[in-house]
């Protein structure tokens, strides 16, 4: 099997872009920043979700299945800064040229990746490589890239299971927990923008990776359903994946087995 690479994303406010790009007073708070962002928002749209180019990444989770190796781990701040996070995810698909598995991966957390990384200069040829590149085999990216939509090298599991149709897409905290995996833990995406003012850094960065879990989960539920592994191999994977967080023993896995029952 490929290596398979599920990840997940959480942003905040760009205070700092919106400052520079509507000239705000250095008196405004961060937080007086934002919330005349949304307030604009609001009014133009009916909610206050920012614009891609407007989200700032905080934290990408990611969970790596290579053989027999099993990894969840993020990149984030303050560790690292936003450059770094991005950079260091488009290094490991460089690295190991895995299936990239995400949920909205295509309306949401690449586009973003997208955007901010080319602010940063983020550089990611193997990424983009659309079978033009230098690589021994770049000619297989012409017909299976990370960029189609139609391919399974980027396998966004929201979109391909709505077969491509907005109003046909579900909540993956709902789906999990419907197939029997525990979902989103004591937090949300709305909620992420009040912890990182709170200081609650690790809680961000812990619920990023409950969600790259439960990705990675249902993903693993469709390749059985595709008929890439037998239910004995489902079976072996979740008992694996199990072992594996329980050896991890953080208090945010300790709460995801206990509610995967």
């Amino acid at each position: 099997m490929k290596p398979v690479l599920a990840f997940d994303i959480e942003t905040i406010p760009d205070v700092g872009g919106l400052r520079r790009l509507h000239g705000l007073d250095a008196a405004l708070s961060d937080d007086e920043v934002a919330e005349l962002a949304f307030q604009q928002r609001r009014a133009s749209s009916g909610n206050d979700f920012l614009p891609l180019h407007l989200q700032r990444v905080t934290v990408i989770s990611c969970v790596l299945r290579i053989g027999k190796d099993f990894r969840v781990w993020s990149l984030a701040e303050p560790e690292q800064g936003e450059a770094e996070i991005i950079q260091r995810f488009f290094d490991g698909i460089e690295k190991f040229t895995p299936q990239i598995v995400s949920w909205n991966g295509s309306g949401f957390d690449l586009p973003v990746l997208h955007y901010r990384g080319l602010m940063h200069g983020v550089v990611a040829p193997r990424y983009w490589d659309l079978g033009d590149g230098d690589y021994s085999d770049s000619r297989e990216f012409k017909w299976n890239n990370y960029i189609s939509r139609y391919h399974m090298r980027h396998l966004d599991l929201m979109d391909l299971l709505a077969m491509y149709q907005p109003r046909a897409s579900v909540p993956l905290d709902e789906l999990a927990r419907l197939i029997g995996f525990p979902g989103k833990l004591g937090m949300d995406g709305s909620k992420v923008w009040s912890a990182w003012q709170a200081g609650r850094n690790a809680e961000i960065r812990d619920y990023c990776e409950t969600d790259a879990l439960n990705t990675y989960l249902v993903s693993v539920c469709f390749r059985r359903m595709r008929g890439e592994i037998a239910r004995a191999g489902y079976e072996n994977e979740m008992a694996s994946v199990r072992a594996e967080l329980a050896r991890i023993d953080k208090p945010h896995w300790r709460e995801f087995l206990a509610a995967w029952q």
